[in-house]
């Protein structure tokens, strides 16, 4: 098994580096956080992990990071279980503060993640469902920027080829994705990962696999989101 080391966290750093989109989606989701914090950046919502050699690296580098220990969350030992061995959770020391070129690899991605399809093929980019009510990029899937879709490819594909094991957590990831979308009766949404100056979407069958291609007005919004788009003049808000 190959596993990430100190040189492919620098090679990703230097290669991953475009925002998710070109509006500032921190801002936009901050005023639906009663700490007003963007969602992501806040551990109370998502706790970042990181490669055990990244963390080597930002903890020499950096000083926006520092490891989250047992007595910050209630639920430290369940959680740590689902951590794979090779990677630690963090924290960093808010968005003010952030240094973006130390962002953290979990950071650049969220809240997308490589959806492997039921060959086994690493067919685009769909996102962490538990965030659907909090993320406002989930929910305006058009403002992707179409160079961080392929940044993120790229970046997926270096990791797949440096670690066996980070494929096959994501294919697992994927899997679980289908079996709870598949309860819902509902299709699962994906970026598709292929270069085109306008990204492509897909509504992919949980239980087949079947991709059709959608417009970005065929998702829906959820929570908050869902309901400031039925009000007049939602794009002023």
């Amino acid at each position: 098994m190959v596993d990430i080391e100190h040189s492919h966290i620098l090679h990703l750093y230097k290669t991953f580096l475009s925002p998710i989109s070109d509006l500032d989606c921190g801002a936009k989701c901050s005023a639906y956080n009663e700490h007003h914090v963007p969602f992501c950046c806040d551990t109370r919502h998502v706790i970042p992990l990181a490669y055990c050699s990244e963390w080597d690296y930002l903890s020499e580098n950096a000083d926006m990071w520092e490891r989250i220990s047992c007595n910050e969350i209630l639920d430290f030992e369940h959680l740590k279980e689902k951590i794979p061995p090779d990677q630690v959770m963090i924290k960093c020391q808010g968005h003010q503060k952030c240094q973006r070129e130390y962002r953290s690899i979990t950071c650049r991605s969220f809240p997308f993640f490589p959806y492997i399809d039921q060959k086994g093929n690493f067919i685009g980019l769909s996102y962490y469902w538990e965030y659907e009510d909090r993320c406002w990029i989930i929910n305006h899937l058009d403002c992707v920027s179409p160079r961080f879709r392929d940044e993120f490819v790229f970046a997926y594909e270096y990791i797949f080829a440096h670690s066996n094991h980070e494929f096959a957590n994501f294919r697992h990831q994927s899997i679980i994705m289908r079996r709870v979308f598949g309860r819902k009766k509902r299709a699962i949404p994906l970026i598709s990962r292929f270069p085109s100056p306008q990204l492509r979407y897909y509504k992919i069958s949980p239980h087949n696999g079947r991709m059709r291609r959608v417009g970005v007005d065929s998702f829906a919004k959820h929570g908050n989101y869902n309901l400031v788009d039925k009000l007049p003049f939602a794009d002023e808000i």
